[in-house]
């Protein structure tokens, strides 16, 4: 993947596909204040470079019946090399696991599933997570409530954007009509 030095406006085109990526290639580009053709370029260069790895729907996991989120904390017996890799080529495989890590502290790996039910939770830590060679120890936390759930990541506001508040859409005080002043 070519390596790309970013500008406020490729800062600007991310943002805002994070946001929505169903934007038109017209929406984006008068969005960013370019003509439909270089912004195309941008997004492709953007797509390229790896900046943008793929575009996704989001689905509500309630309005799907997935209503139990499950956080699992799992320790394997022995931290060795051909350990972590058993155990992650099995999860990669279980299209429940919403996502791995990887972990310091007490556990080894922490585990973030969606199932629609407590039988499933079941069968699955039973018949599949406890029987993966090498795991020792499983703890599970039900998560009661999603107080924040969010996919865009913190995008560094570039300085070619100006100040914080102005990259935000807030003008700076300096750009505040006065009382008095017309």
């Amino acid at each position: 993947m070519p390596d790309m030095q970013l500008d406020a406006i490729d800062w600007r085109i991310l943002g805002l596909l994070q946001g929505d990526a169903r934007l038109s290639n017209v929406e984006l580009a008068k969005a960013v204040g370019l003509s439909p053709s270089p912004c195309l370029n941008r997004v492709r260069a953007l797509e390229q470079a790896g900046y943008i790895s793929r575009y996704v729907t989001l689905l509500d996991a309630l309005r799907v019946g997935l209503k139990v989120s499950v956080f699992i904390q799992v320790t394997l017996e022995r931290q060795i090399e051909p350990a972590l890799e058993t155990f992650e080529k099995a999860i990669r495989g279980r299209p429940e696991v919403m996502e791995c890590y990887l972990m310091t502290g007490d556990a080894d790996y922490l585990l973030r599933v969606v199932v629609p039910d407590i039988q499933v939770l079941e069968d699955f830590i039973l018949n599949f997570l406890s029987r993966v060679p090498g795991v020792g120890n499983i703890k599970s936390s039900f998560a009661l409530k999603q107080v924040k759930y969010q996919t865009a990541l913190p995008l560094p506001l570039p300085a070619a954007a100006g100040t914080r508040r102005e990259a935000r859409g807030v003008r700076s005080a300096e750009r505040r009509p006065t009382k008095g002043r017309r």
